[in-house]
């Protein structure tokens, strides 16, 4: 299947930047428990994840299990098709297991942010009227349960310890049950687990234990008919954009887009039931949730969560421990599991495969994970939160430097075109906004006006995605930046990732983000942030010194900081708009 995976693939039409996948192989018309069903059919003994920091391990037979125990939960309290499930978690088993749970009867799972604080906390709930929140007790520095009770103080005095309680609070008037997940290990769903004291779960708040004790053999009963009425093309997903600029907005996917998304995703990474797939990045994420759950669903491929986030020692750990064969992550996780202490420690020769998306990937950066993470036929894919996510993917057998330079070619049944300010179609190599449409674009913006939508969605369906992007002769697709990202000094326009792209091509430089600020004379100048790697010198001037004479001098950093960490999003993505915001303060200081 893969050997030909791009044949029928239209290359550029008429010369124009116009790119269609290959339809060979049909999408498939079926539901997330329908794709349970199909793997455990296929793989039901086969180990389906480990949650290595939980001590947790599931074979698909026994997720199946956990899913529909936690389905018949949720329809004791009142939860039906269509209905909103909030999750505020990291990586635990508990969101597997309410991943596939709230499927089983068509509830809508809500993916909040582990990030969130309590305003955005607040606003997604509120958003998409949650039912239900199952939530952590904390995470890192954040304390769940007191960013909870800052919105609703009315946990510790409302009761909801049975399923015919239910919560209330003014601000989220939708809300009626509140779940607590237990901070102990072997936290899996099982009622003979340990959990903490009920005494320090507030009286509004529901344990995750009580919650699965709460559904009966007649609710049991109704699951294969409930599951039978569902249609592949309802929303069962809703994930929220980042909100770099306004408020987040919930992107509603359905069965089918995130199903097949998943599918084609697996097919390019050639992933099989043989492999066993390391997903370090988050569930709430698209790119843990689809292109790391339900990937290694569509084929019964095991799965492995070193840890509820991110760390590069937890990561190593497992891939050594678990003789795993794939890996996904950002740019910015393989660098620091590379530049870790202790790295030459770990056998990492069982790798071959995976996916790195998210952002640029420095050029030594994809040797160094082929050549010392045995990596050979890692992927670069590209998509959005809108598109379910991926809709360009490289080939595993495809060249270092196409890994490197693009985001590969344009996945099965799916239409890409770059277009001008004016709407037009662009000739082949022009620079211009991907638009994308096909299966797998969003069903909408969850609860948003229809002019909303209309600037996300045009009338013929193609998703403007914002991303600058040329497309070549062979189409491949190599993203230039967004459009948002754009800054003029003096009435030129200037792309932060070219000049990103050019100093990340020396050695000292581990890591850099370039953004405009500010300027009484010209409108905006460039700014540019550097992460310097482990035991190397750099100035400010020094890279003011490479630029000059390399780059037009108008490309040239005015402002330059040397900084050991960028702000990040929990997806490992850098924060551009909170570096401006930074600097403009810096910069207004006497």
């Amino acid at each position: 299947m893969h050997a030909d995976r791009h044949s029928g693939q239209r290359e550029p039409h008429n010369g124009q930047s116009y790119v269609a996948g290959r339809t060979d192989e049909p999408l498939a018309f079926i539901t997330v428990p329908g794709l349970l069903d199909q793997v455990c059919a296929e793989h039901g003994a086969s180990m389906a994840a480990i949650f290595a920091e939980q001590d947790v391990s599931l074979s698909w037979y026994s997720l199946r299990d956990r899913a529909d125990e936690l389905a018949t939960a949720l329809l004791a309290l009142g939860i039906r098709r269509g209905n909103r499930v909030a999750i505020w978690s990291p990586n635990r088993v508990e969101w597997l297991i309410a991943q596939f749970g709230t499927a089983r009867i068509g509830a809508i799972l809500v993916n909040i942010n582990p990030a969130y604080q309590a305003k955005e906390l607040e606003f997604a709930l509120a958003k998409v009227r949650a039912r239900v929140l199952i939530m952590a007790r904390s995470l890192k520095s954040s304390d769940y349960v007191e960013i909870l009770r800052s919105i609703a103080p009315e946990i510790d005095r409302e009761s909801a310890a049975t399923v015919e309680s239910e919560f209330y609070t003014p601000r989220l008037p939708s809300l009626k049950h509140i779940i607590l997940l237990s901070d102990q290990k072997h936290s899996g769903g099982s009622g003979s687990s340990r959990h903490h004291a009920d005494e320090q779960t507030p009286a509004g708040i529901m344990s995750w234990r009580a919650l699965l004790s709460a559904g009966g053999p007649a609710h049991r009963r109704r699951l294969a008919g409930l599951t039978a009425q569902l249609d592949p093309d309802d929303v069962i997903n809703i994930q929220f954009t980042s909100g770099t600029t306004g408020s987040p907005k919930g992107a509603a996917l359905s069965h089918f887009s995130i199903v097949n998304n998943a599918r084609y995703c697996a097919a390019a990474m050639q992933l099989s039931s043989s492999d066993t797939l390391c997903i370090p990045v988050p569930l709430y994420h698209c790119f843990g949730m689809v292109l790391g759950v339900l990937a290694c669903a569509s084929v019964g491929s095991g799965m492995v969560f070193p840890g509820e986030s991110f760390s590069a020692v937890s990561t190593l750990e497992a891939l050594h421990r678990y003789r795993c064969t794939a890996l996904h992550g950002v740019p910015t996780m393989f660098i620091n599991m590379l530049e870790y202490s202790d790295f030459e420690q770990y056998d990492l020769s069982s790798l071959r495969t995976g996916i790195m998306a998210g952002a640029l990937c420095p050029s030594q950066t994809m040797q160094r994970v082929i050549d010392q993470m045995h990596m050979k036929e890692v992927t670069i894919a590209y998509g959005m939160t809108e598109t379910s996510p991926v809709s360009f993917q490289s080939d595993t057998d495809d060249r270092v430097d196409l890994r490197v330079s693009t985001v590969g070619r344009v996945h099965p049944h799916v239409e890409v075109k770059i277009i001008d300010e004016n709407g037009r179609i662009v000739g082949v190599g022009e620079q211009g906004e991907l638009c994308t449409r096909g299966y797998l674009v969003m069903q909408g913006y969850w609860g948003e006006s229809a002019d909303t939508m209309a600037d996300a969605i045009d009338r013929a369906g193609w998703m403007h995605t914002g991303d600058l992007a040329v497309i070549d002769a062979a189409g491949y697709c190599r993203i230039v930046g967004r459009i948002k990202d754009m800054l003029i000094r003096g009435g030129e326009n200037i792309y932060p990732r070219e000049i990103e792209e050019f100093l990340m091509g020396y050695a000292t430089i581990k890591d850099v983000q370039v953004f405009g600020v500010p300027d009484a004379a010209l409108g905006e100048v460039v700014c540019c942030w550097v992460v310097p790697k482990e035991g190397t010198l750099i100035d400010e001037n020094a890279i003011k010194e490479l630029c000059t004479g390399s780059i037009a001098h108008f490309k040239v950093p005015t402002h330059v900081r040397i900084v050991r960490e960028f702000p990040m999003t929990v997806t490992g993505k850098p924060q551009k708009f909170a570096m401006r915001e930074q600097m403009i303060q810096q910069l207004s200081e006497p």
